[in-house]
């Protein structure tokens, strides 16, 4: 599997000796009624370099969220291991913060209170994380809406609540399971515009699982797909088309193409 790190935008990727991410034959299988038990991921093996942008799509049921959620530390491999700048995962918590497709934001608590939240774990005083809240509302557009409620935003915005709760804890990974997937086509691309320019602030790892062939090329510097049954790597592309990437350049529809034919056989 290559090993590739991120350079200037548009750049080729070079190789890396020191990964942020570090999967390892990596398998996971889960208990069955009746007795026995289904392989989910098999061998999965995959480097990936400090703030770099990978996107991991696949069919459903390929194990895409089982990936994430053993990189998140909420769930173990069966065997097999996974590293963290070096450290072997034992459990969430060790820099990764968690973007899932539902927001999953507290209804009670405002979009600041939301955010301060997520930084609740770290030895601040209470104006300190009122504070980072209001700087992270900020970084994603929100300081207006710091006071509003979740019923009371869209669902982009409720998204971007979601963000700045996961930056909180100032993550060196940002793991992010189809979170654009229930909002509509023109609020999406929105947020995958946004998306970029906070990575482009921040200059988070971040493992992006998505669906979209289109979402994945906008954003990525490398795609990783998986296959099926059990989910393994297929195909891990590098994206060296410069930003911001345009869906009508011969480029782009070329690599999505080469996806797209992957994905199908």
């Amino acid at each position: 599997m290559s090993k590739a790190e991120a350079g200037p935008v548009g750049a080729p990727l070079p190789t890396i000796t020191s990964p942020m991410i570090d999967i390892r034959n990596a398998r996971k299988s889960f208990d069955v009624r009746g007795g026995g038990k289904t392989l989910v991921l098999d061998d999965i093996s995959l480097s990936i370099a400090p703030n770099q942008f990978v996107s991991v799509v696949g069919r459903s049921g390929c194990g895409k969220t089982t990936l994430l959620n053993i990189i998140a530390g909420l769930d173990a491999a069966s065997s097999g291991e996974v590293l963290i700048a070096g450290r072997r995962i034992v459990g969430p918590g060790q820099g990764q913060g968690v973007v899932f497709q539902q927001h999953a934001l507290f209804p009670w608590l405002t979009a600041q209170e939301n955010v301060a939240f997520g930084a609740r774990s770290l030895p601040l005083t209470k104006s300190e994380k009122t504070k980072r809240a209001c700087e992270l509302l900020e970084l994603v557009g929100l300081e207006a809406s710091a006071g509003k409620y979740p019923r009371e935003m869209s669902g982009g915005m409720q998204q971007r609540v979601a963000i700045a709760r996961a930056l909180a804890l100032d993550p060196d990974i940002l793991l992010m399971d189809e979170p654009f997937g229930a909002l509509d086509e023109l609020t999406r691309i929105e947020m995958q515009q946004e998306l970029l320019r906070i990575w482009e602030a921040r200059r988070k790892t971040v493992v992006f699982i998505t669906h979209s062939i289109s979402e994945a090329l906008t954003l990525s510097d490398r795609v990783v797909l998986l296959a099926p049954h059990p989910g393994r790597i297929a195909r891990d592309i590098v994206i060296d088309l410069p930003r911001p990437r345009l869906r009508t350049d011969q480029g782009f529809n070329a690599l999505y193409e080469q996806i797209w034919s992957g994905l199908s056989s």
